[in-house]
Protein backbone atom coordinates (compact mmCIF):
# COMPACT_ATOMS: atom_id res chain seq x y z
CA UNK A 1 0.00 0.00 0.00
CA UNK A 2 1.48 3.36 -1.01
CA UNK A 3 1.60 6.37 1.28
CA UNK A 4 -1.39 8.10 -0.33
CA UNK A 5 -3.70 5.14 0.36
CA UNK A 6 -2.46 4.92 3.97
CA UNK A 7 -3.26 8.60 4.44
CA UNK A 8 -6.74 8.11 2.93
CA UNK A 9 -7.42 5.36 5.45
CA UNK A 10 -6.26 7.51 8.39
CA UNK A 11 -8.47 10.44 7.32
CA UNK A 12 -11.44 8.09 6.75
CA UNK A 13 -11.00 6.58 10.24
CA UNK A 14 -10.78 10.06 11.77
CA UNK A 15 -14.02 11.08 10.02
CA UNK A 16 -15.70 7.83 11.11
CA UNK A 17 -14.76 8.38 14.76
CA UNK A 18 -15.93 11.99 14.68
CA UNK A 19 -19.31 10.92 13.27
CA UNK A 20 -19.73 8.15 15.86
CA UNK A 21 -18.73 10.35 18.81
CA UNK A 22 -21.11 13.15 17.77
CA UNK A 23 -24.04 10.90 16.78
CA UNK A 24 -25.46 10.62 20.27
CA UNK A 25 -25.49 6.83 19.88
CA UNK A 26 -25.54 5.13 23.31
CA UNK A 27 -22.26 3.45 24.19
CA UNK A 28 -20.57 2.29 27.39
CA UNK A 29 -18.04 4.53 29.08
CA UNK A 30 -15.07 2.28 28.28
CA UNK A 31 -15.83 2.25 24.55
CA UNK A 32 -16.40 6.01 24.53
CA UNK A 33 -13.10 6.59 26.30
CA UNK A 34 -11.24 4.29 23.91
CA UNK A 35 -12.72 5.98 20.83
CA UNK A 36 -12.11 9.47 22.21
CA UNK A 37 -8.46 8.60 22.83
CA UNK A 38 -8.03 7.25 19.30
CA UNK A 39 -9.74 10.33 17.84
CA UNK A 40 -7.49 12.68 19.82
CA UNK A 41 -4.37 10.78 18.68
CA UNK A 42 -5.47 10.95 15.03
CA UNK A 43 -6.25 14.68 15.24
CA UNK A 44 -2.60 15.77 15.02
CA UNK A 45 -1.89 13.19 12.30
CA UNK A 46 -4.79 14.44 10.16
CA UNK A 47 -3.60 18.04 10.59
CA UNK A 48 -0.21 16.98 9.21
CA UNK A 49 -1.87 15.13 6.35
CA UNK A 50 -4.01 18.16 5.48
CA UNK A 51 -0.93 20.40 5.50
CA UNK A 52 0.91 17.94 3.23
CA UNK A 53 -1.98 17.73 0.77
CA UNK A 54 -2.46 21.49 0.71
CA UNK A 55 1.24 21.81 -0.11
CA UNK A 56 0.96 19.18 -2.85
CA UNK A 57 -2.00 21.04 -4.38
CA UNK A 58 0.02 24.27 -4.30
CA UNK A 59 2.94 22.49 -5.98
CA UNK A 60 0.65 21.12 -8.72
CA UNK A 61 -0.62 24.63 -9.36
CA UNK A 62 2.91 25.99 -9.72
CA UNK A 63 3.88 23.14 -12.07
CA UNK A 64 0.86 23.89 -14.26
CA UNK A 65 1.75 27.57 -14.28
CA UNK A 66 5.27 26.78 -15.46
CA UNK A 67 3.95 24.45 -18.18
CA UNK A 68 1.47 27.05 -19.45
CA UNK A 69 2.95 28.82 -22.50
CA UNK A 70 0.91 31.92 -21.71
CA UNK A 71 2.75 32.49 -18.41
CA UNK A 72 5.16 35.43 -18.80
CA UNK A 73 8.86 35.17 -17.94
CA UNK A 74 8.61 37.16 -14.69
CA UNK A 75 5.81 34.96 -13.35
CA UNK A 76 7.75 31.83 -14.32
CA UNK A 77 10.80 33.04 -12.40
CA UNK A 78 8.68 33.67 -9.30
CA UNK A 79 6.96 30.29 -9.68
CA UNK A 80 10.31 28.50 -9.95
CA UNK A 81 11.57 30.17 -6.77
CA UNK A 82 8.37 29.31 -4.89
CA UNK A 83 8.47 25.73 -6.18
CA UNK A 84 12.05 25.22 -4.96
CA UNK A 85 11.09 26.41 -1.46
CA UNK A 86 7.90 24.38 -1.50
CA UNK A 87 9.68 21.14 -2.45
CA UNK A 88 11.88 21.44 0.66
CA UNK A 89 8.83 22.07 2.85
CA UNK A 90 6.96 19.13 1.31
CA UNK A 91 9.89 16.83 2.10
CA UNK A 92 9.71 17.93 5.75
CA UNK A 93 5.91 17.57 5.84
CA UNK A 94 6.04 14.08 4.35
CA UNK A 95 8.67 13.04 6.88
CA UNK A 96 6.51 14.42 9.72
CA UNK A 97 3.49 12.47 8.44
CA UNK A 98 5.48 9.24 8.19
CA UNK A 99 6.76 9.67 11.75
CA UNK A 100 3.22 10.33 12.96
CA UNK A 101 2.12 7.07 11.31
CA UNK A 102 4.76 4.96 13.06
CA UNK A 103 3.27 2.41 15.49
CA UNK A 104 2.98 3.95 18.92
CA UNK A 105 4.69 2.47 21.96
CA UNK A 106 1.77 2.02 24.33
CA UNK A 107 4.07 2.80 27.26
CA UNK A 108 5.24 6.20 25.96
CA UNK A 109 2.56 8.13 27.83
CA UNK A 110 3.19 6.33 31.10
CA UNK A 111 5.03 7.59 34.13
CA UNK A 112 8.36 5.92 34.84
CA UNK A 113 10.23 4.21 37.62
CA UNK A 114 13.91 5.13 37.61
CA UNK A 115 16.45 2.75 39.12
CA UNK A 116 20.12 3.76 39.42
CA UNK A 117 22.70 1.35 40.83
CA UNK A 118 26.44 1.62 41.39
CA UNK A 119 28.43 -0.71 39.14
CA UNK A 120 32.13 -1.46 38.90
CA UNK A 121 34.51 1.03 40.50
CA UNK A 122 33.96 0.87 44.25
CA UNK A 123 33.27 4.14 46.10
CA UNK A 124 33.72 6.19 42.93
CA UNK A 125 30.94 4.19 41.23
CA UNK A 126 28.65 5.00 44.17
CA UNK A 127 29.43 8.71 43.92
CA UNK A 128 28.74 8.65 40.19
CA UNK A 129 25.44 6.79 40.73
CA UNK A 130 24.35 9.51 43.16
CA UNK A 131 25.27 12.21 40.61
CA UNK A 132 23.25 10.46 37.88
CA UNK A 133 20.28 10.21 40.24
CA UNK A 134 20.53 13.97 40.86
CA UNK A 135 20.89 14.62 37.10
CA UNK A 136 17.55 12.93 36.48
CA UNK A 137 15.99 14.77 39.42
CA UNK A 138 17.06 18.10 37.89
CA UNK A 139 15.93 17.00 34.43
CA UNK A 140 12.50 16.12 35.84
CA UNK A 141 12.25 19.53 37.53
CA UNK A 142 13.10 21.29 34.24
CA UNK A 143 10.19 19.45 32.57
CA UNK A 144 7.75 20.13 35.39
CA UNK A 145 7.59 16.45 36.35
CA UNK A 146 7.18 15.15 39.88
CA UNK A 147 10.21 13.20 41.18
CA UNK A 148 9.37 11.02 44.20
CA UNK A 149 12.18 9.09 45.86
CA UNK A 150 11.05 5.55 46.61
CA UNK A 151 14.24 4.17 48.12
CA UNK A 152 17.87 5.21 48.53
CA UNK A 153 20.66 2.99 49.80
CA UNK A 154 23.82 5.00 50.54
CA UNK A 155 27.43 3.91 50.89
CA UNK A 156 29.96 5.09 53.48
CA UNK A 157 31.35 8.02 51.48
CA UNK A 158 28.14 9.81 50.56
CA UNK A 159 27.58 7.88 47.37
CA UNK A 160 24.73 5.59 46.43
CA UNK A 161 24.45 1.82 46.19
CA UNK A 162 20.96 2.08 44.75
CA UNK A 163 18.33 4.77 44.18
CA UNK A 164 14.74 4.26 43.03
CA UNK A 165 12.30 7.04 42.15
CA UNK A 166 8.91 7.46 40.51
CA UNK A 167 8.78 10.20 37.87
CA UNK A 168 5.29 11.49 37.08
CA UNK A 169 4.28 13.82 34.24
CA UNK A 170 3.52 14.09 30.53
CA UNK A 171 5.32 11.58 28.25
CA UNK A 172 7.89 10.72 30.91
CA UNK A 173 8.68 7.22 29.64
CA UNK A 174 8.82 8.43 26.01
CA UNK A 175 11.64 10.80 26.96
CA UNK A 176 13.56 8.62 29.41
CA UNK A 177 13.29 5.13 27.89
CA UNK A 178 16.59 5.51 26.02
CA UNK A 179 18.49 6.03 29.30
CA UNK A 180 18.52 2.36 30.30
CA UNK A 181 21.98 0.80 30.21
CA UNK A 182 25.48 1.15 31.62
CA UNK A 183 26.75 4.72 32.10
CA UNK A 184 30.54 4.97 32.40
CA UNK A 185 32.50 7.79 34.02
CA UNK A 186 36.16 8.69 33.51
CA UNK A 187 37.75 11.15 35.96
CA UNK A 188 40.30 11.62 38.71
CA UNK A 189 38.69 10.66 42.04
CA UNK A 190 39.04 13.08 44.94
CA UNK A 191 40.92 10.36 46.86
CA UNK A 192 43.48 9.83 44.06
CA UNK A 193 46.85 11.35 44.97
CA UNK A 194 48.66 10.54 41.73
CA UNK A 195 46.15 12.33 39.49
CA UNK A 196 45.32 9.13 37.62
CA UNK A 197 42.06 8.85 35.73
CA UNK A 198 39.80 6.09 36.97
CA UNK A 199 36.93 4.44 35.10
CA UNK A 200 33.82 3.33 36.94
CA UNK A 201 30.19 2.73 36.04
CA UNK A 202 26.57 2.85 37.13
CA UNK A 203 23.56 1.06 35.72
CA UNK A 204 20.33 2.90 34.89
CA UNK A 205 16.98 1.19 34.36
CA UNK A 206 13.89 3.14 33.31
CA UNK A 207 10.67 1.14 33.59
CA UNK A 208 7.19 2.23 32.47
CA UNK A 209 5.04 2.49 35.58
CA UNK A 210 2.54 -0.35 35.34
CA UNK A 211 -1.07 -0.23 36.42
CA UNK A 212 -2.95 -3.23 37.73
CA UNK A 213 -4.72 -3.59 34.36
CA UNK A 214 -1.30 -4.03 32.67
CA UNK A 215 -0.17 -6.95 34.82
CA UNK A 216 -2.28 -9.57 36.56
CA UNK A 217 -0.73 -11.06 39.68
CA UNK A 218 -2.23 -13.98 41.57
CA UNK A 219 -2.06 -13.75 45.36
CA UNK A 220 -0.68 -17.29 45.46
CA UNK A 221 2.31 -16.12 43.38
CA UNK A 222 3.45 -13.69 46.09
CA UNK A 223 5.37 -14.24 49.29
CA UNK A 224 5.26 -11.20 51.58
CA UNK A 225 7.70 -10.97 54.47
CA UNK A 226 7.89 -8.20 57.07
CA UNK A 227 11.03 -7.36 58.99
CA UNK A 228 12.58 -4.67 61.13
CA UNK A 229 13.75 -1.65 59.16
CA UNK A 230 17.35 -0.57 59.57
CA UNK A 231 19.80 2.00 58.23
CA UNK A 232 19.13 5.56 57.06
CA UNK A 233 15.62 4.83 55.80
CA UNK A 234 14.49 3.05 58.93
CA UNK A 235 16.32 4.61 61.87
CA UNK A 236 13.18 6.16 63.31
CA UNK A 237 11.09 3.02 62.87
CA UNK A 238 13.46 0.24 63.86
CA UNK A 239 11.33 -0.80 66.83
CA UNK A 240 8.55 -2.22 64.62
CA UNK A 241 8.40 -4.68 61.75
CA UNK A 242 7.49 -2.02 59.18
CA UNK A 243 9.80 -3.05 56.34
CA UNK A 244 8.32 -5.25 53.61
CA UNK A 245 9.86 -7.74 51.20
CA UNK A 246 7.72 -9.09 48.34
CA UNK A 247 8.86 -12.08 46.29
CA UNK A 248 7.16 -12.95 43.00
CA UNK A 249 7.55 -16.72 43.05
CA UNK A 250 7.16 -17.51 39.30
CA UNK A 251 9.95 -15.10 38.27
CA UNK A 252 12.00 -14.85 41.47
CA UNK A 253 11.79 -11.05 41.42
CA UNK A 254 12.27 -9.56 44.90
CA UNK A 255 11.39 -6.01 45.98
CA UNK A 256 12.05 -4.58 49.44
CA UNK A 257 10.82 -1.29 50.90
CA UNK A 258 11.62 0.24 54.27
CA UNK A 259 11.63 4.01 53.72
CA UNK A 260 8.18 4.58 55.22
CA UNK A 261 7.11 4.23 58.85
CA UNK A 262 3.93 2.50 57.74
CA UNK A 263 4.07 -1.18 56.81
CA UNK A 264 1.07 -0.64 54.50
CA UNK A 265 2.78 2.24 52.70
CA UNK A 266 5.96 0.19 52.26
CA UNK A 267 3.87 -2.67 50.84
CA UNK A 268 2.13 -0.29 48.39
CA UNK A 269 5.49 1.09 47.21
CA UNK A 270 6.96 -2.38 46.83
CA UNK A 271 3.93 -3.55 44.80
CA UNK A 272 4.24 -0.53 42.51
CA UNK A 273 7.87 -1.39 41.76
CA UNK A 274 7.10 -5.10 41.36
CA UNK A 275 4.24 -4.41 38.91
CA UNK A 276 6.51 -2.21 36.80
CA UNK A 277 9.36 -4.74 36.77
CA UNK A 278 6.97 -7.50 35.68
CA UNK A 279 5.46 -5.25 33.01
CA UNK A 280 8.96 -4.36 31.78
CA UNK A 281 9.89 -8.06 31.73
CA UNK A 282 6.88 -8.86 29.55
CA UNK A 283 7.60 -5.90 27.24
CA UNK A 284 11.19 -7.11 26.90
CA UNK A 285 10.01 -10.55 25.77
CA UNK A 286 7.65 -9.04 23.19
CA UNK A 287 10.31 -6.61 21.93
CA UNK A 288 12.79 -9.47 21.52
CA UNK A 289 10.26 -11.44 19.48
CA UNK A 290 9.41 -8.47 17.28
CA UNK A 291 12.96 -7.31 16.64
CA UNK A 292 15.03 -10.49 16.58
CA UNK A 293 16.58 -9.38 13.30
CA UNK A 294 17.16 -5.80 14.38
CA UNK A 295 20.80 -5.00 15.12
CA UNK A 296 20.44 -1.52 16.59
CA UNK A 297 20.35 -1.12 20.35
CA UNK A 298 18.74 2.34 20.33
CA UNK A 299 15.72 2.20 22.57
CA UNK A 300 16.19 -1.46 23.41
CA UNK A 301 16.64 -0.86 27.13
CA UNK A 302 19.42 -3.47 27.33
CA UNK A 303 20.74 -2.96 30.88
CA UNK A 304 24.06 -4.71 30.18
CA UNK A 305 25.01 -2.46 27.28
CA UNK A 306 27.48 0.39 27.76
CA UNK A 307 25.54 3.28 26.30
CA UNK A 308 27.32 6.46 27.41
CA UNK A 309 30.65 7.75 28.70
CA UNK A 310 31.06 10.88 30.82
CA UNK A 311 34.68 12.05 30.48
CA UNK A 312 35.27 14.83 33.01
CA UNK A 313 38.93 15.71 32.17
CA UNK A 314 37.91 16.39 28.56
CA UNK A 315 34.51 17.84 29.47
CA UNK A 316 32.64 15.59 27.06
CA UNK A 317 29.73 13.17 27.05
CA UNK A 318 29.58 10.50 24.33
CA UNK A 319 26.57 8.33 23.53
CA UNK A 320 28.04 5.23 21.90
CA UNK A 321 24.82 4.05 20.23
CA UNK A 322 24.70 6.99 17.84
CA UNK A 323 28.27 8.33 18.08
CA UNK A 324 27.10 11.65 19.51
CA UNK A 325 29.60 13.70 21.52
CA UNK A 326 28.74 16.88 23.42
CA UNK A 327 31.49 19.03 24.93
CA UNK A 328 29.24 20.34 27.70
CA UNK A 329 29.42 17.81 30.50
CA UNK A 330 28.44 20.34 33.19
CA UNK A 331 25.19 21.20 31.40
CA UNK A 332 24.41 17.52 30.86
CA UNK A 333 24.92 16.74 34.57
CA UNK A 334 22.67 19.67 35.46
CA UNK A 335 20.00 18.15 33.21
CA UNK A 336 20.04 21.20 30.96
CA UNK A 337 21.66 19.57 27.91
CA UNK A 338 20.24 16.08 28.37
CA UNK A 339 17.46 16.85 25.89
CA UNK A 340 20.06 17.24 23.14
CA UNK A 341 21.10 13.62 23.65
CA UNK A 342 17.53 12.34 24.02
CA UNK A 343 16.33 14.25 20.92
CA UNK A 344 19.15 12.70 18.86
CA UNK A 345 18.34 9.20 20.15
CA UNK A 346 14.64 9.69 19.40
CA UNK A 347 15.41 10.88 15.86
CA UNK A 348 17.72 7.91 15.26
CA UNK A 349 15.11 5.46 16.52
CA UNK A 350 12.45 7.03 14.29
CA UNK A 351 14.76 6.89 11.27
CA UNK A 352 15.46 3.19 11.85
CA UNK A 353 11.79 2.34 12.24
CA UNK A 354 10.94 4.31 9.09
CA UNK A 355 13.62 2.36 7.21
CA UNK A 356 12.06 -0.90 8.41
CA UNK A 357 8.67 0.13 6.98
CA UNK A 358 10.02 0.85 3.48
Amino acid sequence: MDLSHKLDRVVARHDELRAMLSSGEPMDAQRFQRMSKEYAELEAVVESINALRAGEAERDGLVQMLADPSTDAEMKTMAEEELALLEDRLTELEQAVKIALLPKDEADEKNAILEVRAGTGGDEAGLFAAELFEMYRRYAALHGWRFEVMEVSENDVGGMKEGIATITGANVFARLKYESGVHRVQRVPATENQGRIHTSAATVAVLPEAEEVDVHIEDKDLRIDVFRASGPGGQSVNTTDSAVRITHLPTGLVVSQQDEKSQLRNKQKAMKILLSRLYDLERGKLDAERSAARKSQVGSGDRSERIRTYNFPQGRVTDHRIGLTLHKIEKVMLGEALDEVIDALTAEDQAERLAELT
